[in-house]
């Protein structure tokens, strides 16, 4: 394993847990994967990526399923699908790293597709993050998530740093009793682009979403925010976008709440502003200069 791809490894993964399955994805091929009973793997015969089975009534299992790039000029679009049946408990580590010294650009698209089943509790966990000197480096992730009755989702997502543009699209879909909560963390810097889109039906009686989203921009940095939230039944739906602006960086956040139903109760806040000059101050009395009392502010603000 060369040193670039060791490094985009060791970031991209959580030295807390433990993995019991691993399925390693680097320049566009397959080139470690480890399986573990209740899951199984099968490769796309007609396209890039992965159908992952997992069955019924796993539990107390982490699958790891990197990304790394370290090639030039390589651009590609994966497809992964998840069947998740009844009663089964996993964690799913993703997430791509990117490392590209290169002039031309590189690119990884990854559409990932959760057919969750009833009574099951996922947490997904992705991220990105971008090495190397040049900017053309691009990383554009789709989640898809069917969520069966009485099923838990977490999701949480890092977008670390070094990304030069990415778009991060998420669909969702909430049967009767099923919950998604989805965590998203982004740190934007130079002339970085960030754009996040969130679109989620509430279906099912009781169902409920709760997304909330950190964010950073920096220098000439842009970020946009997008969610829309639509009621169909009795369901809470809750949205929170919260942003700091440094610099000549920009943010905008677009929210969109739709009840389609007498007792659906959907919110959306935001909140977006540079750092406080009072917080600043405080730090500085404490013997830090201005530069390291911003950085834990932001370091606080992100957790």
């Amino acid at each position: 394993m060369e040193n670039k791809t060791y490094e985009l490894l060791e970031q991209l993964k959580d030295n807390s847990i433990d993995f019991d399955s691993i399925s390693i994805r680097e320049n566009g091929k397959t080139t470690y994967r480890k399986i573990v009973d209740g899951i199984s793997y099968t490769d796309k015969p007609n396209s890039s990526g992965f159908i992952m089975n997992i069955k019924k009534g796993t539990k107390d299992k982490c699958v790891h399923i990197p990304v790394v790039i370290t090639q030039d000029n390589l651009n590609e679009t994966v497809y992964n699908d998840f069947l998740i049946q009844d009663d089964s408990e996993v964690i799913i580590i993703a997430g791509c790293g990117i490392h590209n010294n290169a002039h031309e650009m590189v690119s990884h698209n990854g559409i990932h597709s959760f057919k969750i089943g009833k009574n099951c509790k996922i947490k997904y966990i992705e991220k990105h993050l971008g090495l190397g000197d040049n900017l053309n480096k691009v990383l554009n992730p789709t989640t898809k998530i069917v969520l069966g009755e009485n099923s838990k989702f977490d999701m949480e997502t890092f977008q670390i740093k070094g990304v030069s543009f990415a778009d991060r699209k998420t669909y969702a879909s909430l049967k009767d009793g099923a919950s998604l909560i989805i965590n998203e963390k982004i740190m934007t810097s130079t002339t970085e682009v960030a754009k996040t889109f969130f679109k989620v039906n509430l279906k099912g009686k009781n169902s409920s979403v709760e997304v909330v989203s950190r964010a950073v921009a920096k220098d000439k940095s842009r970020q946009t925010f997008s969610s829309n939230l639509i009621g169909e039944n009795k369901c809470f739906g809750h949205v929170e976008c919260d942003g700091i602006i440094s610099e000549n960086a920009k943010m905008v956040s677009i929210p969109k709440i739709e009840a389609l139903h007498v007792d659906a109760m959907l919110i959306h806040e935001a909140a977006i502003g540079k750092i406080s000059e009072e917080q600043t101050l405080k730090l500085m009395t404490l013997g830090l200069n201005q530069d390291e009392a911003e950085k834990k502010i932001i370091e606080g603000f992100l957790k």
